[in-house]
Order: C-alpha cells, then structure tokens, then sequence
C-alpha cells in the first residue's frame, strides 16, 4: 500500500443544503427536522438535509400518483421523453465537478473514480433516451381472418426508487432514466449518508424541463420513509439497491399490496483462475476487483479460488500489487482507495478479518485499520487471507471492505461447487487461456454476469443483476427498461363474427 498526500483542496465553504422536491417544489420538513453528513474522510460537515417523515412521504408519492393517472408524462410521446433525458445527459456532464466533489466527501471514495462515475452516467441516461423510442410490443395477426391482437407495453405506474451509498449516483442512474422512459413517475428516498447528488439531479430535471410531480425526492431515513414508500398501496413498483437483509424486508412489506419488487443486492464475488492463466493480468484484475471503491462495491471480487499449483505464485502477484495501490486523500486525484464510509463499519470489517485469523486463516497483508497523515478520517488497509476454508464468514459472508479470502481447487467441478455454495449469485469471473473451460465454467456458473479474463467490465446495452439471493430483476439494457413496463393483450374481432352462446 502506498499513501497518497493530503492535498490542500478548496473545500466547500458551507454544506450543501439538501430539500425535499415534492410536486415540483423544493421544501423543508413540516417539523423542521434536518440530518447532518460529516465526511468520513477530513471530518468536515458535507451536507444539511430536510429530515423527512410520513407526512412529506405522502405527499410526494401522492404526486407522483397525480403526475402518472393524468398522463402528464405517461402518455407522451416516446420522442419527448427522450429529448428531455438528453437534456438531462448533458447537464449532468456540464456539472461533473460540482457533484463529484460532493460525493467524494460525502462517501470517502477518490476524486478520480467520482468523476468518472458522475460522468459515465450520461451515457446510461443517452442510452435510456435512445430505448424510449423504440419501445414496441407485438402483433399476432395469424389468429383466424375475423381475429387480430396486439401486445403492448405500458409503463407500470409509480415506482419507488431506493438507492444505497456505495454509489449513490451511478446506481440511480441505473434506474430512473429508464423508469422515466417507459413513462413511470417516481419518489426517490438516497441514502441518508450520501443524499446530495440526488438532490443536484433534481434541479436538473427541473431545469431540463421534467413536468412538476413525475420525479420527487424525500430525504430521509429508511424509518419511516423507506418503509412507506414499500408498502404504500400508490405506489406499483419498488427498486432498492443495498443489502439482502433490507432487501428482505422491502419485499416482505410490499407483499401487503403485491406490488412488483426489482432488488439488487448483496454479492460473494467469485474469480476462478486456472493453471493456465494469464497470472499478470489474473493478478492485476484480482487487486483492482477487491481494492476498488475500497471494495464497499456488491461487485467486489472478494474472493478468489485458485488452482493449487499456482495459488502461492499468484498470491505473490497480488500481494506485490497490493503494495502499489495508491490509498490516502480522495482529494488526491493520484488515489486510488479512499476512506471507509463510517467507523461502525470499519469495525465490522476488522471483526470479520480477526475471527477468520481467529479460525485458522493466514494473514499474508494488512489486516487492521489505518491513519492517514493530516487527516481525521478512517481507512483500512489492503487485506488478504490465506488458507480460507468455504465454511469461514470471511469466504461466505459480504464483508464490503478492501479484504480479500482466498480459496483453492483442484478441478474444475470442484471449482464451479466452491463458486456456487454461496447464498448469493451476482457475478463471477473466470480466467484461462482455454476457451472451452471459460464456456463450460460460464455455463454452470450461478450468476447473474461471468467475466472471463477480465473483471467489472460493463456497459449500458449490457443487463446487469443477480441470482438467488443477490437479487431478482435486472438493471441497464432492454431488460432494465422491461422491468418498469406492464404487458397488456389487446384481443380484436373483426366484424360481427362472434357466434352467441346462448342458444334460440
């Protein structure tokens, strides 16, 4: 691990005040209340935020009912949809700085990886504006001279948006811009510890021209306005990213009304690597899967299983990497790793890295939190474990730190058994330089992506979500615009052909 330096960066000079947008309208919470964020990187205040609660709950899925039963965007065309979410595109790239600081001091990640995720978003919001004009269902016209039906899709009505801190604009990009383009409304809850982007994507819509109640916003906490948005008979659809174990319980609320549920949630992330390897590129992969956003990531490739011949060359490999890796300020547009998003959870982090010492693992690097100099903020250091047995909380459990368990094989069906005992199946990764043993092993694989000699590649045109209990539904991609559209049969008779079924 190498440290970066603080550097002497203008920091805001007073937080950013966040407000609910209810109904087209930038408000307070009726009781005043406000919730602060302290940056867990240089412990300066980031943000003020309206502290919602039922009544500011309500009110902003009311208006979203109001906005969506009287069409004032579900029943446009598909061309203005989607020249107002290239609008939207553009404004976001036009205010790439001033977002991307605010999110780099709000979760601790780097500068450098918050730019670049405030704007690649665009391009999911392009590609969401490019799938609302060819949104078409189907015709059957083979059905008898006198019959003809078509299959449309209509937008699924109100859709609860429920977004995690790890990537707090990326991942809400994964999901309105296609919300909005299949012609739903919305009520967006951020995480309380990184609300703000969210709040700056507001005054972009309502600058690009979005009508007043198809998107609001409520600042909060999941209790009560997480559970209300779940359960509130208005509301049609729920899409939540963050834990299974929330994840749970969104769905268990929105059974009462059995609306639908898109979850994406928590990973155990696989990379299988064979004997015959790139071990380079194998290494470097590995480093970036279990280091990047300080691997507080669902995608973390947190744990690898390697082929006993190479296991201790490979380690090797990814240890000297680890050294490399360039934590410290995220101010620093050099760093790499930045710090942990609170202090409760670096501790859970260090505890899961002690039992698993504690249990017979071997610590080959890091292991316990550390300072950064001149900064008040908490990091961890680049961790990896050695002699991991499958039935270890640390090859099981989603850690979501910078820690990485490593596990061994011998053949490739004891390979695929290792990757597929697992409660979770959101990715996995395989490297080998046969392309038969690539296919067979994508093939088995229980998840919802397989990178092979590669890792975390994606793309807008590419649908991305889990298996079992890594979530259900999927994100990006014409399947991530399916999820936020109801399918209807129109059954036609033509003439007056219908014979009566009551006899003379």
């Amino acid at each position: 691990m190498t440290m970066t330096a603080a550097v002497s960066h203008p920091l805001p000079r007073a937080p950013f005040t966040g407000r609910h947008l209810i109904d087209g309208i930038w408000c307070d919470s009726a009781d005043g209340g406000t919730f602060d964020r302290v940056s867990p990187s240089h412990g300066v205040l980031v943000s003020r935020s309206a502290r919602g609660g039922a009544a500011e709950t309500e009110a902003a899925i009311s208006a979203a009912r109001r906005a969506f039963d009287d069409g004032r965007w579900s029943r446009v065309t598909g061309k203005e949809r989607s020249t107002l979410l290239l609008k939207v595109a553009d404004l976001i790239e036009a205010n790439v700085e001033r977002m991307a600081l605010v999110e780099t001091l709000e979760s601790g990640k780097p500068i450098a990886q918050a730019r670049g995720e405030v704007a690649g978003a665009a391009d999911l919001w392009r590609y969401a504006a490019a799938l609302a004009r060819t949104l078409h269902g189907d015709s059957h016209n083979s059905l008898g001279e006198d019959m003809l039906a078509v299959v449309l899709k209509e937008p699924i009505g109100v859709v609860s948006i429920i977004t995690p801190w790890n990537f707090p604009f990326w991942i809400l990009s994964q999901k309105l811009p296609f919300a909005l383009a299949a012609g739903c409304t919305c009520v967006i809850k951020p995480s309380e510890m990184t609300p703000s982007t969210t709040v700056m994507l507001g005054e972009l819509l309502i600058e690009a021209g979005l009508p007043a109640g198809v998107v609001n916003i409520v600042l909060g906490f999941g209790q009560p306005v997480g559970a209300l948005m779940a359960e509130h008979a208005f509301v049609d659809m729920v899409s939540f990213t963050g834990s299974t174990s929330v994840g749970k319980a969104i769905s268990a609320a929105a059974s009462k009304t059995l609306k639908k549920v898109a979850l994406e949630l928590g990973g155990k992330n696989p990379q299988v690597v064979f004997p015959d390897a790139d071990l380079d590129a194998a290494a470097d992969a590995i480093t970036f899967g279990v280091y990047f956003n300080a691997g507080e990531c669902c995608n973390s490739g947190s744990r690898i299983i390697v082929h006993e011949d190479i296991a201790d060359a490979l380690v090797e490999k990814v240890v000297a990497l680890s050294r490399k890796v360039a934590f410290g300020d995220p101010l620093n547009p050099e760093t790499q790793v930045g710090a942990i998003i609170s202090l409760a959870h670096q501790e859970k982090i260090s505890a899961y890295v002690r039992d698993a010492v504690a249990a017979g693992a071997q610590l080959k690097l890091g292991g316990e939190a550390v300072r950064h100099p001149g900064l008040p903020g908490d990091f961890f250091a680049p961790t990896i474990l050695t002699h991991v047995s499958p039935e270890m909380p640390i090859a099981r459990d989603e850690v979501f730190g910078p820690v990485l368990a490593v596990l061994t094989f011998r053949t490739l069906d004891e390979a695929v058994s290792l990757v597929n005992d697992a409660s979770y199946g959101l990715s996995a990764g395989v490297w080998s330089e046969n392309v038969h043993t690539c296919l067979a092993f994508a093939r088995r694989a229980e998840a919802g992506t397989v990178w092979t000699n590669t890792w975390m590649d994606g793309f807008p045109e590419v649908a991305f979500g889990g298996f079992k209990q890594s979530g259900q539904g999927r994100e990006n991609g014409r399947y991530g615009l399916d999820e936020f559209l109801e399918i209807k049969s129109v059954v036609m008779r033509i003439g007056r052909t219908r014979p009566n079924w009551v006899r003379d």
